[in-house]
């Protein structure tokens, strides 16, 4: 039987600017996928583009970090974004960017599986 967890690394929070989640130890698990739920848009971009800019990245220890490679971006309209993770180290973590201008307010999840 496969384990399985689901954490909500970040709850009811406002992102604006450059975010990063708190680290999730998930030395464990083969596969990994985050997912960043929209639940208000509190404040709107001047310009087009995505609101959201999020990339995965990883560490031997949760101190350092590198990026591992996979991204996603939130466009206007869209309330749930997914980035799906492989052949990661110990530790995970979510970051990026809003959009200059956005206030997002946000549940993030962090779906783990071996």
């Amino acid at each position: 039987m496969r384990q399985c967890l689901t954490a909500a690394v970040e709850r009811d929070v406002v992102w604006e600017g450059e975010f990063a989640t708190e680290p999730w130890e998930a030395a464990w698990a083969s596969e990994a996928i985050f997912f960043v739920r929209l639940l208000s848009l509190e404040s709107a971009p001047a310009g087009a583009g995505p609101l959201l800019e999020a990339r995965v990245q990883i560490s031997p220890d949760g101190t350092l970090w590198c990026d591992e490679g996979s991204t996603a971006t939130l466009e206007a309209g869209q309330s749930l974004v997914a980035i799906r993770a492989r052949h990661f180290g110990g530790w995970l973590r979510l970051c990026g960017a809003v959009a200059p201008g956005a206030r997002l307010r946000v549940i993030a999840y962090l779906n783990l599986k071996e």
